[in-house]
């Protein structure tokens, strides 16, 4: 089973393989969730939601709730 962004420890990194959910996927899309773009677990919030997430090369930071990071797919 793929891992989602939100299985993701402090300070790894991985690259989106695709967005799960379609309702939430053009959201994440506008806020650069986009497949093949690298994102960095940043931190979490003290009770775990919400996370941030640095987003591609240009240090973009971006909030999520758990529910949305966990619709984000990762390549193996």
């Amino acid at each position: 089973m793929p891992r989602s962004v939100k299985d993701l420890r402090l300070g790894e990194s991985g690259t989106i393989c695709c967005l799960q959910d379609a309702e939430m996927a053009l959201k994440l899309l506008e806020m650069g969730c986009i497949p093949g773009t690298q994102v960095r677990l940043n931190s979490r919030a003290p009770l775990g939601c919400p996370i941030t997430l640095v987003v591609g090369d240009d240090d973009y930071t971006l909030s999520l709730r758990v529910s949305e990071a966990a619709t984000i797919l990762l390549k193996d």
